[in-house]
């Protein structure tokens, strides 16, 4: 079987109530999807070329900023406009600062048009993981966490999202489990929920480049992930 090329990419993690009933955006992928059929997922994608030319309103953190450049030729603020920009694609959200934007770029307009900017200084880099080999698609995708209280627009209007994302909502972290995840959205929501009480840049961030899942596990803490998530009964 031929590898399939690594692409760089971002996706966001919306955390809503953290400190009380915390939940976090996802939705579900098409049945005829290339990438993850059925899945339930976090907005995110590849890296447009677009994105390159896009100024922040505000930047990221320094550590993030730092350990996304680390992280390959890509600048860490590059990554930080393609999660802003999959957020609103595929949920309709805007994450940004209020703003005129007249020469937004194609593929930003429709984001230019509702009167902001993006801001990346709500976004926290949390975790890097490459799709193993033998994927149909593969992605070095950069995970950034963002507070709902850093979205600018209404967080249950998902009526300008395209179609990408079906089942659009905020699911407990106590429900999580009845989701079909991908088992490295399992890896990543296992780590927030053991650190919903910190803020800002974490200690470290994982870096998940094992090819089989047994691997992955142990590059964690040697625990199943999702045993560190909150069961339906807490």
């Amino acid at each position: 079987m031929i590898d399939m090329p690594i692409r760089d990419a971002a996706t966001i993690i919306v955390i809503r109530d953290r400190a009380t009933a915390p939940s976090v955006l996802m939705g579900q992928r098409g049945a005829s999807a290339a990438f993850m059929p059925r899945k339930f997922v976090f907005p995110g994608g590849a890296v447009d070329p677009v994105d390159h030319a896009v100024s922040l309103s505000a930047p990221l953190h320094p550590t993030c900023v730092a350990r996304g450049q680390d992280a390959s030729d890509i600048s860490a603020r590059t990554l930080a406009a393609t999660a802003i920009r999959e957020l609103w694609e595929e949920t309709g959200l805007v994450l940004g600062t209020p703003g005129e934007w007249t020469d937004a770029p194609k593929g930003w307009r429709s984001f230019a048009a509702t009167g902001h900017r993006p801001s990346g200084a709500a976004l926290t880099f949390v975790f890097r993981a490459l799709t193993p080999p033998g994927q149909p698609r593969r992605f070095d995708a950069r995970f950034f966490l963002a507070d709902a209280e850093a979205i600018a627009s209404d967080l249950d209007d998902f009526a300008a999202a395209e179609d990408e994302l079906s089942h659009l909502g905020w699911v407990p972290l106590a429900d999580v489990r009845a989701l079909d995840l991908p088992f490295i959205t399992q890896v990543v929501l296992a780590e927030i929920a053991a650190n919903l009480t910190h803020t800002g840049p974490p200690a470290q961030v994982p870096f998940v480049r094992n090819e089989d899942e047994s691997n992955m596990i142990l590059s964690l803490d040697g625990r199943h992930p999702m045993d560190r998530l909150p069961s339906q009964n807490q």
